[in-house]
Formats: structure tokens, sequence, C-alpha cells
């Protein structure tokens, strides 16, 4: 057992996070080939879902949420012009179409309907019942076209003995057999908005220093991006933006990208392993960002050990507490749907650490 602040542990995990990068980059590149191929032929089939690009490097439609759990957004076609609605209206439909005598409930946090009339130009397929219910663009109908489709594409494609779709969920998710193992693919379809900032995302408060407020106008250049995620409302996402501000953390020469990879390290190690775990990737990203929101100035992250722990502790009041906010919706708890006991689980893991920070290294 060596102690976290030992001089040789640093470059041991790091030597971990480097084998993790290549090992990953096998699996997605794997992933990849796979979701070119089907969502090709999805949309050869029905042109409303774009093919996701092959990249020989950075992917930005494939987020690895834990090395077996990707999330692949597919891009949609025939929306553009994008404005928020003007104002509100009660919904008082099925999913079948037919009527109720109480409206639905209200979108929350970083929930949202989606109307067709916000787009200054759609294909006239948007407007068809398959997906359209009095005038909404309706996420559950979406899925179940794109079901369909990844359906056939996996037989059409040939690739039956590789690709295989997961029943019992809400979203349409397939396993995918890699060379390294199973990956379990949620594929969900994109309404991509660029240039425009979400109302919902009153982000950043007033007088923060992190990031400048040039970074925060790049960032919000990225727009965002509406998922089709559940039955009636669509699921705001932010992974570009997000993506851009993970990948200018460290310009002042910092360490806070390496904090990061080695708590993920960590997390996947010995914190919270699996197949589906609890806390995933996106969790720690948005724990490093409140922690680098806090302590915005480089004296804060030039000694490793001190920063890493202090971002251990931030990640554990969360777990502790079932309580992460979005880092740009604020008003959304990223925990409140997930199991309690086994945050409480990861909590326990996350205490023991801190009381004596050490690991066992092969």
């Amino acid at each position: 057992m060596k102690s976290l602040t030992a001089g040789n542990l640093e470059d041991c995990l790091l030597s971990q996070v480097d084998w993790r990068r290549q090992w990953i980059s096998q699996i997605v590149e794997e992933v990849q080939k796979v979701v070119h191929c089907l969502t090709t032929e999805i949309s050869y089939r029905d042109l409303r879902f774009q093919a996701v690009p092959y990249s020989d490097t950075y992917n930005g439609n494939i987020k690895v949420l834990a090395p077996s759990q990707f999330l692949v957004t597919v891009p949609v076609k025939g929306l553009a012009g994008y404005r928020e609605a003007k104002e509100q209206h009660w919904r008082y439909y099925t999913l079948q179409g037919t009527r109720l005598p109480c409206p639905l409930r209200d979108p929350e946090g970083l929930e949202q309907w989606l109307a067709v009339e916000q787009f200054m130009k759609s294909l006239w397929q948007w407007h068809e019942a398959d997906v359209n219910i009095e005038g909404d663009i309706v996420p559950a109908k979406v899925l179940q076209v794109f079901r369909k489709l990844v359906e056939n594409a996996i037989g059409t494609c040939h690739l039956s003995g590789k690709v295989s779709m997961l029943a019992n969920r809400r979203a349409v998710c397939v396993a995918v057999e890699t060379s390294a193992c199973q990956v379990e693919v949620e594929l969900a379809p994109a309404v991509e908005i660029p240039t425009v900032w979400s109302k919902k995302a009153q982000w950043p408060p007033c007088l923060k220093r992190w990031p400048s407020p040039e970074r925060v106008e790049c960032i919000k250049s990225f727009g965002f991006t509406l998922l089709a995620c559940s039955n009636y409302h669509w699921q705001l996402s932010f992974l570009r933006a997000e993506q851009v501000l993970l990948e200018q953390l460290d310009e002042d020469g910092g360490c806070r990208r390496k904090c990061f990879q080695v708590m993920r390290q960590m997390k996947e190690d010995h914190w919270c392993p699996g197949k589906r775990p609890v806390i995933t990737s996106h969790h720690l990203q948005t724990v490093l960002f409140w922690t680098c929101e806090k302590y915005p100035r480089l004296k804060d992250w030039q000694i490793f050990s001190k920063a890493f722990l202090r971002l251990v502790r931030k990640l554990h009041k969360c777990v502790s507490q079932h309580f992460l906010k979005h880092y740009f919706v604020r008003k959304s708890n990223l925990l409140q749907y997930a199991n309690w006991g086994e945050l409480d689980v990861v909590a326990q893991k996350l205490a023991f650490f801190l009381k004596d920070p050490h690991i066992s290294l092969p």
C-alpha cells in the first residue's frame, strides 16, 4: 500500500490513465464503425435521421459514460431555424392521440416541449402522424419509428452476430460485441440547435471568475441539443459545450484535467465499477466544473494531491446527499432518479478513501 501523496503514486495512476485511454480508444473505434454502418442504412431508409459520421480523431456524437456504457446522439434532419416557444399552452393528448380530460404535466428541469412550428423550416415528414401529435414532435413517437429502423438495419447490415437490441428499455439501446467487452449503446435521436442558448440554462451566474467572459461566449456559441429519451418531453443536452469546456481547462498550466482523469480511473476501478454504474463520467465531469467555478485560481490547481482530494470530497458530498446540480441548468438534480442504495454504497467507499487515502498498486 502506498499513500496518495507518495511521489511515485501520481506517476502510477497516470500510467493507468494512459492505458485506459488506449483501451477505450479501441472500443470507441469498434463501436463507431458499427454505429456509422447502422445509421447510414437508417438515413437511406428515412431521411429524417442522419448518419453518425466516422472520425479518425474525436467523435462528438459518442459520449463514453463508462467503459461498457456509451451514449450516441443521432442527429435528425429537416428542422432548421429554431426559436423558443413564445407562449405556453396545455396539452390534452395521449401517445395514441386520444383526448385527455386533464392536461399533461409540464416539463421539469432538463425537459421541454417541442412544437414543429418552433422551426422556421421543416420537412413535411415531421408533420406526419408517426411522429407528430397536435403540432408537437413527440419523443416517444420518434423513438418508436427509430427503434424499428434500428432493428431492420441490424439485419440489412448483417450485424446480427455482433449487435442485438436490448428489450424493455424506453430508450433505443443495443448491445455491441467488441474485442474487449460487450458495450451497451444508447442511440438517441437528437435535434441539434447550434448558435442558440437555451433560456432554461441561466448560466453563468453573476460575478463568477471561471470561466472567463470570452470563454463563456465561445461555449454558448455551440448551442444545445434536444434528445429523444422519454414520452412527451425532450431532454436538454449540452454535450458539445461541455466538451469544449473540458478541453480548455488547463490553459493556465493547472492540473484540473489530470485530477479528473485520475478520479475517473479510481471511480471505475474502486469506487463504482460495473456495466451500468450509478455514477458515470458525466457526473464526475459535472463535479469538476462546479469545483473549478468555486476555485478559479491557478494556485488551487498546482499541487495534484491537494486538488485531487478536494474533488473527491466534493464528489462524496454530492453522492451522500443524493444531489448533484446540472452545471448549466441549475434547477435540475442529476441524481434525482438514481438508486439511493447504490449511491450510499459509493458514498461509503469514498468516505473510507478520504479517511485514509491509500490504494493498492499492482
